[in-house]
């Protein structure tokens, strides 16, 4: 049985439930009738994500922030340490929310809590269709649809088919856009623990030669870790049990938190990246990690797909708006041009900083070394580098321009 939606969305993580109602709620009131094919989002998810105020803003907007707010933790600033033991050692150098007269930089939101809000904001949504998951087709039909199977058989033909089933994407390969993929010689290990110490909803950022070690506040005495390390070194960690591990990470901290406590599961996860050579084509438009993926470093990875999202109801609407196919050509080049700079700037961003610790280089210490100094000295230079982290000036889609709760 045949069945057809303006728009699918394929993937049920976060970037794609976010997609699905971003898009319903630009085009509803205009017919824009919006399904979302895969499995039911894992609300039981460990992990957490660092958002930052364009985010926090897309989310109130949707209408979910009011109930997940209590589950996240405030950012009032981000600590930067040097811990690479280079004889040339950077200055420690803090960004504070007060520096851009704001009292938060964002939130810690855990993803569990973020997709279970998310998808109970979808099922209550009566201008979207959850589907099952599904395998996304070819072009078919005279009126150039792109078409996606269910796992229960059905065939759902839609003019435009947004692809958030991450970085293997079958839909991307459908589409057939290439992918420029990379492996990096590390490992995250990804946990949560209790601490004595108030963390202050400061972030803190230890900068070593194997990569960051980096602590996000959550509620009460507790943070969640993402700890960069060799494969090997990764995989010896992750295996320790709690009292070993405990002691390991009390003393890379050195005191920073004081005392550890509980400690949560822990999950080891090899470091790579990717990225799409166009964010669309062929009526299909990529958002999230099937467009773009790499390292957990510097909280970029879910503000970039949120950002991908908002553009792409930007773009999607104005179509609509004008009576035209949200899946043409022209709609697409438009969202692929908006997002080139973007996400290969974020991607150079994250790949540089990651270069300038684990080469060891001289001249790479000295010019890390440099641009601290220049940002913990320099105000007016530390304040622009702030606001272009948190959301670049050039890009301001208007479902991050809601009043943003602090």
């Amino acid at each position: 049985m045949a069945r057809h939606a303006r728009v699918l969305v394929t993937g049920s993580g976060p970037t794609g439930l976010a997609g699905a109602l971003a898009l319903a709620q630009v085009g509803g009131t205009r017919g824009l009738h919006v399904a979302l094919s895969g499995p039911a989002p894992r609300t039981a998810d460990p992990r957490t994500a660092a958002l930052f105020p364009g985010s926090i803003a897309l989310l109130a907007k949707l209408g979910i922030w009011e109930r997940l707010a209590a589950h996240c933790a405030p950012m009032t600033a981000i600590r930067i340490i040097d811990d690479t033991g280079s004889l040339l050692r950077a200055p420690e150098t803090v960004f504070r929310a007060g520096d851009l007269g704001r009292e938060t930089l964002g939130y810690n939101v855990p993803n569990g809590a973020l997709n279970a809000a998310l998808h109970a904001a979808l099922l209550a949504n009566p201008t979207v269709t959850h589907l099952p998951a599904g395998r996304a087709g070819g072009m078919r039909g005279a009126d150039g649809e792109i078409s996606l199977t269910t796992d229960d058989g059905a065939v759902h033909s839609a003019h435009l088919l947004v692809a958030a089933d991450g970085r293997a994407s079958p839909a991307r390969v459908a589409a057939g856009i290439p992918t420029r993929t990379w492996s990096h010689d590390q490992a995250a290990l990804v946990t949560r623990f209790d601490h004595a110490r108030r963390h202050r909803g400061i972030s803190n950022e230890l900068h070593r030669r194997a990569g960051p070690l980096t602590t996000v506040p959550l509620p009460g005495n507790a943070s969640s870790l993402v700890w960069v390390e060799r494969p090997g070194e990764a995989a010896r960690l992750g295996a320790l049990d709690d009292d070993t591990f405990r002691f390991a990470l009390e003393r890379r901290l050195d005191g920073l938190l004081g005392s550890i406590g509980a400690i949560a599961a822990r999950h080891v996860v090899p470091l790579s990246g990717a990225m799409a050579k166009t964010m669309a084509a062929r009526r299909v438009a990529l958002v999230g990690e099937a467009g773009h993926a790499f390292p957990p470093i510097g909280a970029q990875g879910l503000n970039l797909g949120l950002r991908d999202v908002a553009v792409l109801a930007d773009c999607v609407c104005q179509a609509v708006c004008e009576g035209q196919d949200p899946g043409s050509e022209a709609v697409l080049a438009a969202y692929a041009q908006e997002r080139a700079g973007d996400v290969a700037l974020r991607t150079l961003a994250v790949g540089s900083l990651n270069a300038t610790l684990t080469s060891g280089l001289l001249p790479l210490d000295i010019a890390r070394g440099l641009g601290l100094h220049a940002l913990k000295g320099i105000g007016p230079l530390r304040r622009a580098v702030m606001r272009e982290g948190l959301q670049p000036g050039n890009v301001t889609p208007s479902l991050m321009r809601a009043a943003q709760p602090e």
